[in-house]
């Protein structure tokens, strides 16, 4: 999408002036490209505790090299800031951090890299939460480590991002799934984010296509997010079940052909909806995306019952009912996956939204209340929430908010659908089912919200 300000300070005369003025310079971030090989583009460094072993053997596999920082017992090469190029991806171990005294050894590992990250750098810090009533301090001081990755995700340039990840006892056979997408360009609009890695039973056979046999339905599939994550799923080896409303019904057709998918048009906030769906896809679903959705915006003291209800219906309403239908009809096959499109509206309010916040704030609950029921069958759910999107839609927004909308986050700019679809593609892999309830934001660290 035409962005003019993120293309003039990336420019040689636009680069001077922006440094003179003191004015912000984001840069263009690296994403996905067709025939791209490997997850890291450049040295990857491992250190701190017991899991940084199993990251070392990952990273091997990923990086075109990977070395050890203030970790003796890898069997890598010894990073050294003088002799080494410039730093592409960290992943640092900090689940033995059980003292708030041992927290020093996060400044300790990370200052002298800083000055050596290669742009759009990825850091991953790696945790484990203790039982708060059995160890306090461990707890306390792990806790502490979403309060640092965040501040380090804030302090990055150059389009660098940094995570946290807690990684559950018996949760190690999930960590490549994680590394593979947060090491990589796939996670270009992601930073700041805090997740939890809990055990479950399976992982990908084939990561060049880990999607392979498997059923994908998409709601409000025809154009934008929803034709991007189509797009993505199928480039990961999904067969394509695409669903819009009828008066798109021109543009499913023709994105279902060209992805060898099936079409349906659609209202899904019909009173047959869910009826239509177990019918029509009763041979089974291993994905299901709810992306389909509608904004009406009006300040709460303008906000009428025709601006209020069909969002309720078609955000919150229609997913629960297809979700509960689909999975009572066993349509939803066991170790499914369900992704709820969300917004970091949800999470921090948005003026003007109070019918949209809301919807979306439920299907944050929806995850939450049905992961437990859902994952008695090895089903997993979660919410990915995106900030500011390039779209259609936000090319019709007046000049000042579209620009504050894509300034308003670390990265400086605007995501693109491709940034949603593949945090959707990656939570349809085995590894969703480790991440169930859960929320994603891919909002390139907004500062709307927590």
């Amino acid at each position: 999408m035409n962005d003019p300000y993120l293309r003039f300070v990336n420019s040689e005369f636009g680069r001077k002036l922006a440094r003179a003025a003191g004015l912000p310079q984001p840069a263009p971030l690296e994403r996905w490209q067709p025939g791209q090989q490997g997850s890291v583009g450049g040295p990857l460094v491992v250190g701190g505790g017991p899991l940084a072993a199993q990251a070392a053997d990952i990273g091997k596999q990923l990086a075109p090299q990977a070395l050890r920082f203030q970790q003796a017992t890898l069997a890598l090469d010894e990073w050294l800031p003088e002799s080494s190029a410039p730093v592409k991806a960290v992943v640092f171990d900090a689940s033995d951090l059980l003292t708030t005294a041992q927290l020093s050894a996060l400044p300790n590992f990370f200052q002298p890299l800083m000055r050596h990250l290669a742009n759009h750098a990825r850091v991953l810090i790696l945790g484990r939460l203790p039982d708060p009533a059995a160890d306090t301090e461990g707890y306390v001081s792990q806790r502490a480590l979403e309060g640092f990755s965040r501040s380090l995700a804030k302090e990055l340039r150059d389009g660098a991002t940094a995570q946290l990840l807690y990684v559950d006892e018996g949760a190690e056979p999930q960590l490549e799934g994680a590394l593979r997408f947060f090491l990589s360009t796939k996670s270009a609009y992601i930073s700041g984010q805090v997740l939890h890695l809990r055990p479950a039973a399976h992982a990908p056979g084939d990561w060049v296509r880990p999607l392979a046999g498997r059923r994908a339905l998409v709601t409000g599939a025809a154009r934008g997010i929803g034709a991007a994550i189509a797009e993505t799923l199928a480039r990961d080896g999904a067969q394509l079940l695409l669903v819009d409303v009828p008066s798109a019904q021109a543009d499913l057709d023709a994105l279902a052909q060209r992805l060898g998918g099936q079409s349906l048009a659609l209202d899904i906030s019909a009173a047959d909806a869910s009826e239509q769906l177990v019918k029509t896809f009763g041979e089974g679903l291993d994905i299901l995306v709810h992306n389909a959705g509608i904004t009406r915006d009006k300040t709460v003291a303008n906000l009428s019952p025709d601006l209020w209800d069909p969002v309720i219906a078609i955000n919150l309403e229609a997913p629960r009912l297809i979700t509960e239908a689909l999975f009572a009809a066993g349509t939803l096959r066991d170790d499914a996956r369900v992704v709820l499109l969300g917004s970091v509206s949800a999470i921090g309010g948005n003026r003007g939204q109070a019918n949209y916040a809301a919807s979306k704030a439920g299907l944050v609950a929806l995850a939450h209340a049905l992961a437990p029921r859902l994952g008695e069958r090895g089903i997993g759910i979660s919410v990915v929430a995106p900030g500011f999107i390039e779209t259609r839609m936000t090319e019709q927004m007046p000049f000042a908010l579209r620009e504050a909308g894509r300034r308003m986050n670390v990265l400086g700019q605007g995501g693109q659908p491709q940034d949603v679809a593949e945090a959707v593609a990656w939570l349809a892999q085995p590894v969703g089912g480790a991440l169930s309830g859960q929320v994603l934001r891919v909002c390139g660290h907004s500062y709307l919200g927590a």
